[in-house]
């Protein structure tokens, strides 16, 4: 390698020219005269000029090593020559066909089974109150007393006139006998024969009519004893003793309800109820009891009651308003825990779904236009699948349409793959054992 050339005058610091050194591969900067760019005068030959350091021209062994590492360190950062992501985990299940129970959580409300108002039949003074309020009651126990010597007196009077009645008509029977006898005779005339009869008859009727005021003064009599006309829970006492009752204004003494057994009242949109018809009648859905679906209350406190009713009734309108049709269940009430005006939670068992899958709430993901999951293949290539879900049960989605047999879909990692992607799926483990939906 040429020495750098320097003239007189020269600044040896600046640099002027490099030159390339073929055996350390890299270049060495030299430096020259920059202070004038003017040859020498007289055209002298200029001086050269040395450097004293033989380092410059030469690299020791030890810099070679060092540069050929860090050639080597620059090669393996090059971006085509990268290795390639490994396959994302994921955690996985397999679906499978099952059977699931179809329901629906709703709020519902008590109401008695049967409710009776018990309500003065006659106008008279309360003389007394012959219950416990708020008490369990048998049909025709006694419940209040009107005063009853008015209507005894009434009754009295009535049946005296029955006993006049009686003797006119006894009489008159006798006179028409008579007349009779002489008409026959021809004694008397026709007319007078027929106006004997006549008067026979007319006392026969006021009998008749004086029989039937007693039977009314007895009625009214009776009603002086208010007794109950269904068995259940008397409720509270309307009057008190003293208080002025009449039939005319039918006044309220007390209300009864039955409360064993209870209805539940709650409703359903219009589309629901269709199409609970239109699954069993094409199979879809089975019902646990031939005829009928049953409820499950839960109660305030969070607990679940201990007995199962059965819906009993459908109303045959639809509400204007909400477009929903009123349904009605009936609940056994035998310890009488359960009280009309209650708002209870109902699960209704709408029957069961036959061969769906169910599949975590986070697998199911949805965009503008359906819901789908990501699907593993037996290649462990991602693949959306379009699904259908119909319901949820214990944070699981139903399934019916979209899914076979056997197939896996991605649980968790789901932001970490696309649809084409190869993953390596993982057994995916549920919070609880109760919310695993596959095998």
């Amino acid at each position: 390698m040429d020495a750098p050339v320097f003239s007189p005058g020269t600044d040896f610091w600046a640099l002027t020219a490099h030159k390339a050194m073929p055996d350390a591969g890299f270049t060495v900067l030299s430096r020259s005269a920059t202070r004038s760019s003017c040859p020498p005068a007289g055209g002298a030959k200029a001086n050269t000029f040395r450097p004293p350091f033989p380092t410059m021209t030469r690299m020791n062994a030890a810099s070679r090593i060092l540069i050929a590492l860090l050639a080597v360190a620059l090669a393996a950062c090059q971006p085509g020559e990268q290795d390639a992501p490994p396959p994302a985990a994921v955690g996985t299940i397999t679906v499978h066909a099952r059977d699931v129970p179809l329901t629906h959580a709703l709020v519902g409300r008590l109401a008695p089974t049967r409710t009776a108002e018990v309500r003065a039949r006659v106008t008279g003074i309360v003389q007394k109150r012959a219950y416990q309020e708020g008490t369990d009651v048998d049909k025709d126990q006694l419940l209040f007393v009107i005063d009853p010597a008015p209507l005894k007196a009434a009754l009295d009077e009535k049946q005296a006139q029955l006993k006049q009645d009686q003797a006119n008509a006894r009489n008159d029977q006798i006179k028409a006998g008579r007349t009779r006898q002489l008409a026959a005779k021809g004694v008397i005339s026709r007319q007078a024969l027929d106006d004997a009869e006549a008067a026979a008859r007319a006392s026969q009727a006021a009998v008749a009519r004086s029989r039937a005021a007693v039977e009314t003064a007895k009625l009214n009599l009776a009603y002086t004893r208010v007794t109950a006309p269904i068995a259940g829970r008397a409720g509270r006492a309307q009057v008190t003793e003293g208080a002025l009752v009449s039939q005319a204004n039918a006044s309220l003494l007390t209300t009864i309800d039955q409360i064993d057994p209870l209805y539940v009242d709650f409703s359903q949109p219009m589309e629901v109820v269709e199409s609970w018809r239109r699954q069993q009648a094409e199979g879809d859905v089975r019902l646990d009891k031939p005829g009928q679906m049953t409820v499950q209350l839960t109660l305030s406190d969070g607990s679940r009651y201990a007995h199962e009713g059965h819906l009993d009734f459908t109303d045959m309108r639809v509400d204007p308003d909400t477009g929903s049709v009123s349904l009605r269940a009936t609940i056994a009430n035998p310890g009488h825990q359960l009280l009309p005006g209650m708002f209870v939670q109902i699960e209704l068992h709408a029957g069961t779904l036959r061969k769906v899958m169910l599949v975590p709430q986070q697998a199911l993901l949805r965009d503008g236009n359906s819901a789908y999951v990501l699907s593993v293949d037996k290649d462990n290539k991602v693949h959306r699948t379009t699904v259908h879900a119909r319901g949820s049960r214990d944070g699981n989605w139903i399934i019916d349409e979209g899914l076979s047999d056997g197939q896996r879909i991605i649980v968790s990692g789901l932001q970490r793959v696309r649809a084409g992607a190869t993953v390596k799926p993982e057994p995916w483990a549920p919070a609880s054992a109760s919310s695993a939906p596959a095998d």
